[in-house]
């Protein structure tokens, strides 16, 4: 079966023909939608195996990254979105993306709170410790063979651009249940021996110095994903190293056969093959 993948729009999104491209090449159809059009059709979604929210700056992230899109999501998409997920499809957010699914609630479950009679979300992304926009290419690792994704990926080398890109945990028990559940699934690793520090880790895990973390996310956190393996949030661009030319140093023979997120796409694809 040749899955078919919503690109999801809004406005400031500017990572969604790169990404739809990522999925072409890998052997999907793809067709990008408004966020406006979704709203007044949102059994849209049927039509569809595959949800696709890129990176870029929707609604100019004037209130927080991603944050009036999640809301619009929560408020007007829950229904339709819990029906996609329940129906066995698989949803993914990058950068922005991950913003979006994350602070929406698509991603994670709210859970009680105990300074609270309200439940919220067991963590978010927030902003870099630098204080500043972070566009690097950074080294990755697989931490759990949960994610539908990520399935026989070890490492990936990929670029990140964001400034809201720090993920933390409501609480040190929030971060090891995430931990223990294998939803912690993607981590930034050092390319080369480094010293870490010893707060907020997760099961002993210590915090990797800038740059190799680029934004000081707890537990060295790039990706998480849902309970079920099929929702996958990451902050790094798997669009932008689909092809061996993408990689910054592949005159030097440094790139591989291919681009290392090609293979996120290509396993989305083989998830309905």
């Amino acid at each position: 079966m040749r899955p078919n993948v919503l690109i999801l729009r809004a406005p400031g999104t500017n990572c969604d023909r790169e990404t739809a491209f990522a999925f072409e090449t890998a052997g999907a159809t793809t067709e990008a939608i408004h966020i406006n059009r979704l709203l007044e059709s949102p059994r849209a979604l049927d039509r569809f195996q595959i949800l696709c929210i890129p990176g870029g700056f929707s609604f100019g992230d004037d209130v927080a990254a991603g944050q009036i899109l999640a809301v619009q999501m929560r408020h007007h998409l829950a229904g339709f979105l819990s029906e996609f997920k329940a129906a066995g499809k698989l949803i993914l957010g990058i950068c922005n993306g991950f913003q979006v699914i994350i602070k929406s609630g698509i991603l994670l479950d709210d859970e009680p709170s105990p300074s609270s009679e309200i439940p919220g979300p067991p963590a978010t992304l927030t902003y870099n410790d630098s204080g500043k926009y972070e566009d690097r290419w950074v080294q990755t690792t697989v931490a759990s063979d949960k994610c539908v994704f990520l399935r026989g990926i070890e490492q990936m080398y990929l670029p990140v651009a964001h400034g809201e890109g720090k993920f933390i945990a409501r609480d040190r028990a929030s971060l090891n249940r995430l931990a223990s559940a294998g939803q912690l699934a993607l981590r930034y690793s050092p390319r080369v021996s480094a010293r870490v520090s010893s707060e907020g880790g997760a099961e002993g895990e210590g915090i990797l110095p800038f740059p190799d973390n680029p934004n000081g996310s707890m537990a060295n956190v790039a990706g998480v994903c849902d309970t079920t393996g099929r929702v996958l949030g990451l902050m790094p661009h798997p669009e932008r190293h689909i092809d061996p030319t993408h990689h910054p140093r592949w005159t030097r023979d440094e790139a591989g056969e291919v681009g290392d997120g090609l293979q996120i796409f290509i396993n989305a694809v083989r998830f309905f093959g």
